[in-house]
């Protein structure tokens, strides 16, 4: 792992350096990964119960990462509202709409994701449309170890759920397909700051 030697006068600690941008990225997607799947085998009490939802699931693995390996750029807030003004909160459809880039809906995009990027379905209800986020979790040793979903369901005090993103296109109930047949998947998509 490279690291950049600190700046002088930089505020660092003798164990934080100043992260080369691609160091800082495999940390931050490892972190991503630690949060979200601890929070299958128990949700964290720093994870307020009244945003335990599939957004809120993304929002706090996000912001836990970044408060881990890169707190500066918790300075200012990860999100930006419908009107495009930065805030802290974004629920699943500004995530989509404002914060994410649309990657693709195929195969290829598929096997091309990585730890962090996230599935997005749209259900109608009667009350009117409903996002849905999944989040990946891809191990950087691909061969070994499958991408996994992780994800709330979002009902309250429901429990976090994982699975395999391979199975999903087969064997999940045919709504929750990431299938460019199933129109209420709406595609794979990626952090709009962690684009190249």
């Amino acid at each position: 792992m490279a690291h950049a030697a600190p700046q002088a006068g930089s505020a660092t600690s003798g164990t934080e350096a100043v992260l080369a941008p691609e160091s800082r990225d495999v940390l931050l997607r490892r972190q991503v990964a630690q949060v979200a799947l601890a929070q299958v085998r128990k949700q964290d009490p720093a994870w307020h119960p009244d945003q335990r939802d599939c957004a809120g699931l993304i929002r706090f693995a996000v912001r836990t990462a970044y408060k881990r390996i890169a707190p500066a750029r918790l300075e200012t807030p990860l999100w930006t509202d419908a009107r495009g003004t930065p805030t802290d909160f974004a629920d699943a459809e500004t995530l989509v709409r404002r914060n994410l880039v649309l990657l693709g809906r195929d195969d290829a995009t598929r096997e091309s994701l990585r730890t962090g990027d996230v599935l997005a379905f749209l259900h109608e209800h009667d009350a009117g449309p409903v996002f849905h986020l999944m989040l990946v979790v891809r191990p950087e040793d691909r061969a070994h170890a499958p991408a996994r979903v992780v994800y709330h369901p979002g009902e309250k005090g429901a429990q976090v759920r994982t699975g395999l993103l391979h199975n999903l296109a087969d064997e999940a109930p045919r709504e929750w397909r990431p299938v460019p047949s199933n129109n209420a998947f709406v595609g794979y998509f990626r952090l709009k700051e962690w684009m190249p």
